[in-house]
Formats: C-alpha cells, sequence, structure tokens
C-alpha cells in the first residue's frame, strides 16, 4: 500500500512518534489537532472558543500541505473534554466549513495531551 508522510512547519511538530498526516493517494488522514501555536509550542489560550478555532486553523495547515483544504474533509472526529462547550463548537465549524459539512463524531474525554480542551482529527479526500 502507498503511504507518504505530510509535514507542515505551519502546523505544530508532533509531540510524539507520528506524521501530522498520512496521504494513501486521493485520502488523506490527519492526526489530531490540539491548540497548540506552531510558532511556540505552546499552547494558545485557556478559552475554548480560541482554542477551538486554533485547532482547526492548525488541521487547515495540514490540510494545504498535502494539496486540499478543509473544503475536501469528509470526517472529523472531535475530542472536547465538556461537552457543555458543544454550541462554542458549533460555531466555531460554522466559521470554517460550507455546505455540505463533513460528516462528524464528538466524543467526551477525560483529559488530552498538554490540557487541551478539544482535540480534532480529520479525513480528507482529495478531488480527482
Amino acid at each position: 500500500m502507498y503511504r507518504k508522510s505530510i509535514q507542515t512547519d505551519e502546523a505544530p511538530a508532533a509531540i510524539g512518534p507520528y506524521s501530522q498526516a498520512i496521504s494513501t493517494g486521493e485520502t488523506i488522514y490527519l492526526s489530531g489537532q490540539i491548540p497548540i501555536d506552531p510558532a511556540t509550542g505552546q499552547l494558545i489560550s485557556d478559552d475554548f472558543e480560541v482554542q477551538a478555532h486554533q485547532v482547526l486553523k492548525n488541521l487547515a495547515a495540514v490540510a494545504r500541505a498535502s494539496g486540499g483544504s478543509l473544503a475536501d474533509v469528509v470526517k472529523l472526529t472531535v475530542y472536547l473534554i465538556d461537552l457543555g462547550n458543544f454550541q462554542i463548537l458549533n460555531a466555531a465549524f460554522a466559521d470554517h466549513f460550507d455546505e455540505p459539512y463533513p460528516a462528524r463524531s464528538t466524543i467526551q474525554v477525560s483529559a488530552l495531551p498538554l490540557g487541551a480542551q478539544v482535540e480534532i482529527d480529520a479525513i480528507l479526500v482529495l478531488p480527482t
């Protein structure tokens, strides 16, 4: 099977032994992003809304590095430490995605790396 690692300095470096994304041709699997500022490597804020937008910016940077964009996202998995932030998350998604919106699962978890409040991974399918 064809697999190519995708890496960009416009998104945070991996904090473990994984790739920012893997291409298998037209399908790109983006690793989970948390709200890290790529320039500093630090969590950007304690504010959930700010964190959600940063995560989506980080995903967009990896999508661009793969030759795509957030418009090519077909599936998202969202991990929240508090489902009470669900409506704020929806508002952030409305700022970054257009219809038809990607499929999405949202899961509450007890903790995320570096104390983040949100992590999102994605699957893109590039146009042929």
